[in-house]
């Protein structure tokens, strides 16, 4: 069974940058559309960002601009660059495999992302103080 990891949270004032990583145990890596999700306190888990390999990123509205997808696929990593950091960032921040290798990204807006992920790190705490 794949395993994800991620890694790289912490605490951070508004205006800030983190990067989180997400390790991958299977070689199929980079067969897999990959995404980071979040989960605010106190609300439901919501897309960020995807990436398939050599395809265009995807960004969930509130990020763009701001935040950064990629992968290294001979690393097995995800990697999510966090700029301009605001309060509302805050939260559990999860990496994601698409359920189905080979398939693409979903596309739409990312509040329909999350069904088209089937496998789940742990997550990563991320908090912005204002």
């Amino acid at each position: 069974q794949v395993q994800l990891v991620e890694s790289g949270g912490g605490s951070v004032q508004a205006g800030g940058s983190l990067r989180l990583s997400c390790l991958v145990s299977r070689d199929t890596f980079s067969d897999y559309c990959m995404g980071w999700f979040r989960r605010a306190p106190g609300k439901e888990r919501e897309g960020v960002a995807t990436i398939n390999t050599n395809t265009k990123p995807k960004y969930g509205d509130s990020v763009k601009g701001r935040f950064t997808i990629s992968r290294d696929n001979g690393k097995n990593t995800l990697y999510l660059q966090m700029d301009s950091l605001k309060p509302e960032d805050a939260g559990m921040y999860y990496c994601a495999r698409h359920v189905g290798g080979g398939s693409p990204c979903p596309g739409g807006k990312s509040s329909v992302w999350e069904p088209f992920f089937g496998d789940w790190g742990q997550g990563t705490q991320v908090t912005v103080s204002s």
